[in-house]
């Protein structure tokens, strides 16, 4: 059975590597990711996010737009066709 178990920080996200029967820390890795950004970068991300959900919507809203227009000239072409 292996005694080396394999633990990451949820806060840190830094693993752990731990021997179970010599209940000792064998080897510790910090994470590479960036855990804590500014503020301001948050913001910054929140804004683009919005914007891009703002482009998205007016660009369905104009497609939508024209689906309506183009069904209601065919509806208004086959009433003239009768």
């Amino acid at each position: 059975m292996d005694s080396l178990i394999e633990i990451q920080c949820p806060v840190c996200h830094a693993s752990l590597w731990v021997d179970t029967v010599a209940k000792q820390v064998v080897q510790h890795k910090r994470s590479e990711k960036k855990v804590h950004s500014s503020f301001e970068d948050l913001l910054d991300k929140e804004k683009r996010k919005k914007e891009a959900v703002e482009e998205r919507f007016s660009q369905a809203k104009s497609l939508e737009q024209a689906k309506k227009k183009k069904a209601a000239e065919f509806f208004e072409q086959t009433i003239k066709e009768k």
